[in-house]
């Protein structure tokens, strides 16, 4: 098993710079409740995401990775709450929720797999030429 495998998931990338994202939208932000909830929430996913893919078992992965898809959303419901206070612009605000839309459902895939639930149909080789 490669060791750190976690930094080769396209999710854990996107999640990681997210969290940047969400440390600069706040640099100056006056707010230190709401940023400190934001920074835990944004660095929580990647996080999740690293220490899932470290365990030994799918099913602990997974665990992990719900661990991760519930921090976007609690990411993606304190961006909107940002946004009405006027913490976040409203612009960089819908982009950061749309990008943490996405990791959550990339995130939601990625549990499926590791959970053995996706299964391919197996192709149907027998098939006569229509000619």
């Amino acid at each position: 098993m490669k060791l750190f495998a976690f930094q080769d998931l396209e999710v854990w990338k996107r999640a990681s710079r997210l969290a940047c994202e969400i440390y600069k939208e706040l640099n100056t932000c006056r707010d230190f409740g709401l940023k400190d909830q934001m920074t835990r929430a944004a660095v929580s996913i990647a996080s999740n995401i690293a220490e899932g893919e470290e365990r030994e078992s799918r099913a602990e992965s997974a665990r992990f990775l719900y661990f991760a898809k519930g921090s976007s959303g609690e990411l993606a419901t304190q961006i909107y709450i940002a946004i009405e206070i006027g913490v976040i612009e409203k612009k960089a605000g819908l982009n950061l929720i749309k990008e943490a839309r996405e990791i959550s459902a990339m995130l939601g895939a990625l549990i499926k797999i590791r959970k053995g639930c996706v299964r391919e149909t197996s192709a149907d080789y027998n098939v006569k030429p229509s000619i």
